[in-house]
C-alpha cells in the first residue's frame, strides 16, 4: 500500500470508528489494509494512550498484581482467551518468561514489543479497558483486558490500577 493510500485508508477508518467505535478492530484493519495498531490509533483520541514498548517489563510486572484478567491473542487463524491471573515474569534467554504454575505460562519476546496502547472503548455494548502490546509491524502480540465482577461490571480496583498505569509513563501518541 502506498503512503497516500494508507493515509486515505486511515481517514476512512477514522470516519467509520467515530460513528461506531465498538466493532471488531481486526476486521476493520483487514478490510482497509492497515495494521491493527494503525486502526486502534484511528479511534477517537480520548479512547487510547500510546506508550513505548520499552516499558513492557514494567507494564507486565504491574499487571501481574491485578488479579483475574482476560488475556486474548487474536490472529487470522484463532482467537485464544485466558481468564485468570497474569503471572509475574523475568527476563532471560531473550524472553520475558511468565512464572506459570497456574493456568497461564509462556515466553514472550519483550524486545519485539514496540508499542503499548491503553484502550478504553465500547465493545458489544459494554465498556472495555485493555492493555494492547504491538510488535514492529503494528500487529498485536496479545491484549490484556480488565476483569469483570459477578454483575459483569468492570472491576473497580482494576480500573483504578489501569488508570494509574496508563498515566505512569510519558505519553507518546503516534504521529498518524
Amino acid at each position: 500500500m502506498t503512503q497516500a493510500s494508507t493515509a486515505t485508508a486511515r481517514d476512512l477508518v477514522r470516519i467509520a470508528l467515530a460513528d461506531d467505535p465498538g466493532g471488531i478492530l481486526e476486521a476493520t484493519a483487514t478490510r482497509h489494509g492497515l495494521s491493527l495498531q494503525d486502526t486502534v490509533e484511528c479511534l477517537p483520541a480520548d479512547m487510547w494512550t500510546h506508550i513505548s514498548g520499552t516499558h513492557f517489563v514494567d507494564v507486565m510486572s504491574d499487571v501481574s498484581e491485578w488479579g483475574n484478567l482476560t488475556v486474548i491473542s487474536h490472529t487470522k487463524d484463532a482467537i485464544l482467551e485466558f481468564e485468570g491471573p497474569v503471572p509475574a515474569g523475568t527476563l532471560g534467554h531473550g524472553f520475558y518468561n511468565l512464572a506459570g504454575g497456574g493456568g497461564l505460562s509462556g515466553h514472550l519476546r519483550a524486545d519485539n514489543c514496540k508499542a503499548i496502547v491503553f484502550l478504553r472503548r465500547p465493545f458489544m455494548g459494554k465498556e472495555t479497558l485493555s492493555v494492547q502490546f504491538f510488535n514492529g509491524d503494528g500487529e498485536a502480540m496479545f491484549k490484556i483486558f480488565v476483569g469483570r465482577d459477578e454483575h459483569r461490571k468492570l472491576k473497580a480496583d482494576q480500573v483504578e490500577r489501569f488508570t494509574q498505569l496508563e498515566t505512569r509513563f510519558p505519553e507518546t501518541r503516534s504521529a498518524h
